[in-house]
């Protein structure tokens, strides 16, 4: 018998601390891939924000669909991809979600209706739209779930979506996970608008913020939104985050100071929960040593298998570009 098992209305926060540990842990493995080069081109993680892709996929429904951005492996995670189809498509292998192909940026999974992270500024937000539309055209109870970064805000797709999911009351919930800096550019050097929960609301659309940092608050909120998206159409959540590393493994982060960076460790979503489980009596040091046990053997696990994995062959490269055309030579 568990802590959990003791406190039943806990375990619930102790599944939410769990699938945060797993979205750190494989993108800190992730990172020492990276520099061993076995992970190639970029390298976008939200290591810090990831009470956001938890507390929201937590209250969608199987039907609903996400759509990410390119910082998108805890929301893979989190709306329940295989952590070894995610290292697979990192390492560039076939077995990977989207057969290698796609990479870090471009993880797609049908069968979890996980409509793909974007390498564009902003490009998931007119695809959520599409989809969103087509539920409603179906008459299906359907929600969208579209994630973007503060940065695509300043986007013409932003505010061509926002206003045509409020026109035609489409079931969108609008994510923005505001990380403070779009890059290396400031929210205040961005947005004559810093509140961008006040930016959304403009458009008609009910919004408000969250504090990012708390999976508890970001559920909590996300329940609210994702019914009332459901059967009255679009909601905007800011969810206030951190990323706790530069933009991507390029950046040298120096555009923030270490002081700002170690502040903002103090509210990390993970250890602030783990707390509060303690202090209730719901986790003790040896669970919370197990699961991250638990954690770091299907990390392992990931690793090993997308390291034995398949590298496509050179006569498929263009398998899957368009359709086949009944052309000699044509891509199949």
């Amino acid at each position: 018998m568990t802590d959990a098992d003791a406190f039943p209305g806990m375990q619930h926060q102790v599944h939410l601390l769990r699938q945060m540990a797993r979205i750190r842990r494989f993108e800190e493995r992730a990172v020492e891939l990276y520099s061993a080069t076995a992970i190639r081109g970029f390298l976008h993680l939200d290591i810090g924000q990831e009470a956001c892709a938890v507390g929201v996929t937590e209250a969608l429904e199987p039907d609903d669909a996400v759509v990410a951005t390119y910082r998108e492996h805890g929301h893979a995670l989190a709306r329940g991809i295989t952590m070894r189809a995610v290292m697979a498509e990192l390492e560039g292998k076939v077995e990977g979600v989207s057969r290698g192909r796609g990479g870090s940026m471009h993880l797609f999974d049908v069968a979890t209706r996980f409509f793909g992270g974007n390498a564009i500024v902003g490009g998931g937000l007119p695809v959520a739209v599409g989809l969103a539309l087509a539920d409603k055209l179906r008459g299906l109870p359907r929600v969208t779930a579209c994630f973007f970064g503060d940065g695509a805000v300043a986007e013409g797709e932003f505010h061509e979506s926002m206003n045509l999911a409020a026109l035609w009351h489409l079931p969108v919930l609008f994510c923005c996970e505001n990380n403070r800096y779009a890059m290396g550019t400031a929210l205040l050097r961005a947005q004559s608008e810093p509140d961008l929960a006040v930016k959304a609301a403009a458009y008609r659309v009910p919004s408000w913020s969250v504090d990012g940092m708390d999976v508890l608050a970001v559920e909590e909120a996300a329940n609210r939104a994702v019914e009332a998206t459901r059967f009255g159409g679009p909601h905007f959540l800011e969810l206030r985050t951190y990323r706790f590393r530069g933009h991507s493994m390029y950046d040298p982060d120096r555009y923030r100071s270490t002081d700002e960076i170690e502040a903002w460790k103090e509210r990390d979503p993970i250890p602030r929960l783990a707390t509060a489980l303690r202090d209730a009596g719901a986790l003790d040091d040896g669970a919370r040593g197990r699961m991250e046990e638990e954690v770091a053997a299907e990390v392992e696990d990931a690793v090993a298998f997308a390291e034995a994995g398949t590298l496509e062959p050179v006569e498929d490269l263009e398998r899957f570009v368009t359709a086949g055309s009944g052309v000699p030579g044509a891509a199949r």
